[in-house]
Parts: structure tokens; C-alpha cells; sequence
């Protein structure tokens, strides 16, 4: 069931994505007279089919391949055209008959459409599903708990971080985001002094835990594991973790640091229970635990999001996420970022979904995912929109079009580039699942 789930996420994230993107193509194609035989939600490869109607000159249609969709726009040298349909003379009604700058303007509309869907997609989530955030003046109060992968950085318990490349910075989410994590410069307030603390290019590598959290949370019980030690010892959900045996606790992950120690042995659990203190006794297990789940609560005001902010926040999280973008093809393609662990198929994109279906984190995704897949089509690869776009300004730089052959000649090499990675990244994906190394 959960398969199915991942499945008809992806399925109903992409199908959005990919209608709106060819939209783009759509209406500006046809705002400019051209005509569009075909639009199609997925490929209807070797001619197969699940859905297709005609409405006017234009076929709408669903394919079976869920590989992506197209337009096909009459006199455009692509992968939807019949070669024959191009040897005559170019039509006032084609593609290739109209000036450079109405054929940019088609080929980036894919592209600015999946950008504002983007913006839009996380408007609405922030101000409707997420609603509100910590702000950095909160966290500031107490500073922040350094985390090992911090330390190593020389962060230190307290410090205020007032600014990530110079910049100050609002919510807290914005110190754990990837423009930390591929390389920074924070600056850091410590005893009355500001200094200035570096990440590294790689330190993205090091984040297999948290990275930094707030200096306090409260920690509650959420719920106990049938016949677990903490059940016994009489520990009810909604019971705030006060102490573990002498040590008062302030943060979730003292609790394992302390029940280590006591790993076989009992332990007395100081607890909160509707303004009441009391003290427990629970024995403890060999891996070092009791056996309840947390909640974990911030001891901090929260700042809710306005319709105004939420936009914002959306052009910043978005920007940031395409700059992320640019940083790691660019390790990628020096060799600094593994291509194995972070070129994904639909298979990978499928596993991020995950197999309960959440909307808030379905329309998070798909959000992110639309901002990635304008990024990638404009890749300057021929057979992406990046590419025809580079086509159309060498042409405008040096005022002569260039030849049907050679275009042609460079879609087929970018067809089977993007082959080339899509069974790459299919067969790593597959790799990775069969033997469990997602």
C-alpha cells in the first residue's frame, strides 16, 4: 500500500508540473500565432495512448510513459517533429518563421510558469499549512546548541548567529537550509565579541545528524511502547521530562546521554505532570533507552505568517533553493558531490514523497520540485528549453540562423544525453532500493 501511495504521489505531483510547464509553451505559442498540433500530459510513445480528444486544431492527450509531457509547435525542430514536415518552406503559422524574440519568449514561458507555480505553491503552504515560524531574535535570547558537526566548525553552546554571508537573516530555518551547508561565511556573537565562523564547501557531508537547535526544548511524553519500562514505571502521555536522574533536562538529546550510563540498571525520571512534580523509577535496557515517544516542544513565541511575508519568503526560498541548485552541479561536475548519491529518477522522487499521504508534505515537494525542474529545463542541453534558447541567442548575437542540420544533429545529441543520464539515474535508484542503500 505504501508503494501505491509514493506512486500516486509522484503521479499527481508531476502530472501538475508538467501540464503547467507546457502550458507556459502553449499559450505563448498560440498568442503568437503559431499553431500546436499536440498537448500532451506525459509521452504518448510509439503512438499508445490512455487518453486524447481533439479540440480544434490542437490534440489533447495523456501518455502512458510519465517521463515528463510536450507541446508541439508546427516548424519546431524537436522530438515531436516529422522530418518531412520541415523541408518545405517555412509558414507564417510555424515555429521557425517567427522573429528570435517571440521564440524565446515560447521557449521560457515552461520555465517563468513553473517558477510562479513555485511562488504560489509556497505562499500557500507557509501561510495556510505552515502558519508560522521561529524567528532568529527568538533563538538569539539563549543562543544556540551546538551540535558535534557544529563544534567542529568551533560553534559553541550560545552563540548568536546574526548573519550567513553577511547577510541577517530572519527564521531559524534559514541556519539549517543548503546555502549553509555548501559553504559559509556566519557571523557569530560570543561574550560581547562578534566573530566570524566558516562551513565548508563539503560540510554538506558532514551533516548525518543535526547540524544546530534552539539552546532549550521541552521535552513530552507523545506516547508509550506497549509494555516498555517507562510504562511500568508509570509514565503517562503528556508527562513533561524534567530530570533524569541529577541531570535537569533542557534538550531531548540529553536524555540519551544520560540513559547510556544507567544502560541495564533503573533510573529515576523526574517529571512534570499537570503542574505537578513527581519523581519515577524505571529500569532501563541494554541499548540505553525506556521505551516512550517525544514531542518536542520550543520554549519560544512564534511569528505567524502574513499573506505578505509567506510571498516573500516564497521568491527567498525559492531563490535559494536555485542557487543550491547552481553550487551542486557545479561540485558535481568538479568532482566534489557525488553524482551517484544525488542524481534522482522518478524512483528517488517517488521514496521523498513517502508512503503516507501528507498534504503538507506533498505540497512542499511539489513546491520545491517545481522550482528544480525549471532550473533544470534551462540547462543550456539541447532538447531542453535551455538549449533551443541558446540556439536563438547565438543567432541573435551574430545575426545569421543557423542551419536545420546542425539543429537537428544537436537535438538527437541531447536525446541521447538525457537517455543516457535517465537510465543512469533509473538503474542507480534501482541499485540503491534492491539493496536497501537509500
Amino acid at each position: 500500500m505504501e508503494t501505491l501511495i509514493m506512486i500516486g504521489q509522484l503521479m499527481l505531483g508531476l502530472s501538475l508540473l508538467v501540464f503547467v510547464h507546457e502550458l507556459g509553451h502553449f499559450l505563448a505559442a498560440k498568442a503568437f500565432g503559431m499553431r500546436v498540433p499536440k498537448f500532451y500530459i506525459f509521452f504518448d510513445a510509439w503512438g499508445k495512448k490512455l487518453w486524447s480528444k481533439q479540440i480544434g486544431e490542437t490534440e489533447y492527450g495523456i501518455g502512458w510513459l510519465p517521463m515528463g509531457g510536450y507541446v508541439q509547435i508546427s516548424g519546431m525542430i524537436d522530438e515531436t517533429q516529422d522530418k518531412s514536415a520541415l523541408m518545405g518552406e517555412p509558414q507564417p503559422w510555424e515555429f521557425r518563421a517567427k522573429p528570435a524574440w517571440q521564440r524565446f519568449i515560447v521557449m521560457i514561458a515552461g520555465v517563468v510558469m513553473n517558477v510562479i507555480t513555485g511562488i504560489i505553491i509556497f505562499t500557500m503552504f507557509l501561510a495556510t499549512l505552515e502558519k508560522e515560524y521561529l524567528p532568529m531574535s527568538e533563538v538569539n535570547k539563549d543562543g544556540i546548541y551546538a551540535y558535534d558537526a557544529a563544534k567542529n566548525i568551533g560553534l559553541q553552546n550560545g552563540d548568536k548567529i546574526t548573519a550567513i554571508n553577511g547577510k541577517p537573516f530572519e527564521r531559524f530555518k534559514e541556519l539549517i537550509s543548503t546555502k549553509v551547508f555548501f559553504g559559509s561565511d556566519l557571523t557569530v556573537e560570543r561574550n560581547g565579541q562578534t566573530i566570524h565562523l566558516k562551513t565548508p564547501n563539503n560540510f554538506y557531508e558532514q551533516i548525518k545528524n543535526p547540524f544546530v537547535g534552539t539552546m532549550y526544548e521541552k521535552v513530552t511524553v507523545e506516547a508509550l511502547m506497549s509494555g516498555s519500562f517507562a510504562e511500568q514505571a508509570g509514565l503517562q502521555k503528556g508527562d513533561r521530562i524534567v530530570r533524569i536522574d541529577s541531570t535537569v533536562i533542557d534538550r531531548f538529546v540529553q536524555i540519551g546521554e544520560v540513559l547510556k550510563n544507567f544502560k541495564g540498571g533503573q533510573v529515576l525520571v523526574g517529571i512534570d505532570r499537570n503542574g505537578q512534580n513527581l519523581t519515577l523509577t524505571s529500569k532501563v535496557d541494554t541499548s540505553g533507552k525506556i521505551g516512550f515517544v517525544p514531542a518536542i516542544d520550543l520554549p519560544y513565541t512564534y511569528k505567524p505568517y502574513t499573506w505578505g511575508s509567506a510571498f516573500h519568503y516564497s521568491f527567498k526560498d525559492g531563490y535559494d533553493l536555485v542557487a543550491s541548485q547552481i553550487i551542486a552541479f557545479k561540485l558535481m561536475f568538479t568532482g566534489r558531490l557525488s553524482v551517484r548519491d544525488n542524481l534522482a529518477s522518478p524512483i528517488a522522487i517517488a521514496r521523498i514523497y513517502g508512503g503516507q499521504w501528507d498534504w503538507k508534505r506533498f505540497w512542499r515537494i511539489t513546491g520545491l520540485l517545481s522550482f528544480v525542474l525549471a532550473f533544470m529545463n534551462i540547462l543550456p542541453i539541447p532538447a531542453l528549453d535551455g538549449g533551443h534558447i541558446l540556439f536563438i541567442a547565438i543567432e541573435t548575437i551574430t545575426r545569421r540562423k543557423i542551419s536545420d542540420a546542425i539543429l537537428e544533429k544537436a537535438q538527437i545529441f541531447g536525446m541521447i544525453l538525457l537517455l543516457c543520464l535517465m537510465v543512469f539515474a533509473f538503474g542507480n535508484d534501482i541499485y540503491k532500493w534492491f539493496y536497501n542503500k537509500f
